[in-house]
């Protein structure tokens, strides 16, 4: 877990590892919470968004695979995300299920309630592991850590701020790629001879080949 103060308020800015974020969609206890929890950490929308997401929105494309279809996202701005197959699976036996139309929204919730779930998640999280850096998590932490997990997995950067809906390079780069995840770190410390660790110490390190870009790389590829 990373944590920065926010430069206007009160509170930590939180990007979760790997390993965090796993343990976190462990705590959804029901599949209406569930949905949230993947449409915030494996799609990264904002949780206007999520409350927004109809059954009908989540679609399989022929070539990519299973998307989300953000209608109305900031700036009144159209956009789709590619999601996980878990993602994709749950919200067609949900919609199976349920007694809605597909048109009706699948969290059929307020922002606050999201907030709530997510914060309780965290509690438990916290109990687990005894930090308390989650104390400080809230929904927009999870689109964080998704953008910056993208980073690390070498997703191009015009990509991520296409499907994140971020139009400006300068306040993506700002807010949400403040840190690098532990698996990152230690990936990357691996290639400093002098302080002696190995790549054999790092197998929970960047998923792909592409995840070793640099950030000097990244912002000097990256549009402005």
């Amino acid at each position: 877990m990373r944590l920065k103060q926010y430069d206007e308020k009160d509170g930590r800015k939180v990007w979760l590892s790997r390993t965090e974020l796993d343990l976190f969609l462990e705590q959804a206890d029901d599949t209406e919470t569930k949905i949230a929890f993947l449409l915030a950490a494996r799609c990264g929308l904002r949780a206007q968004e999520i409350v927004d997401v109809t059954a009908l929105d989540v679609i399989e494309d022929e070539t990519v695979g299973p998307r989300v279809r953000v209608q109305d996202g900031k700036g009144g701005k159209y956009r789709e995300i590619p999601a996980n197959r878990d993602l994709k699976t749950t919200v067609d036996t949900f919609d199976d299920i349920r007694d809605a139309p597909a048109a009706d929204s699948l969290v059929d919730r307020s922002t606050r309630t999201i907030q709530r779930w997510v914060r309780r998640a965290a509690q438990n999280c916290r109990a687990e592991t005894s930090d308390a850096g989650w104390q400080f998590l809230g929904p927009h932490d999870l689109r964080r850590t998704w953008g910056t997990l993208l980073v690390e997995d070498g997703v191009e950067p015009g990509m991520i701020m296409e499907w994140g809906g971020w139009s400006d390079w300068e306040t993506f780069r700002k807010h949400y790629l403040g840190a690098y995840s532990p698996e990152m770190e230690r990936y990357q410390a691996s290639k400093v001879s002098w302080l002696g660790s190995s790549n054999e110490d790092t197998q929970s390190g960047p998923a792909t080949p592409g995840s070793n870009m640099s950030r000097s790389r990244f912002e000097k590829e990256s549009p402005r």
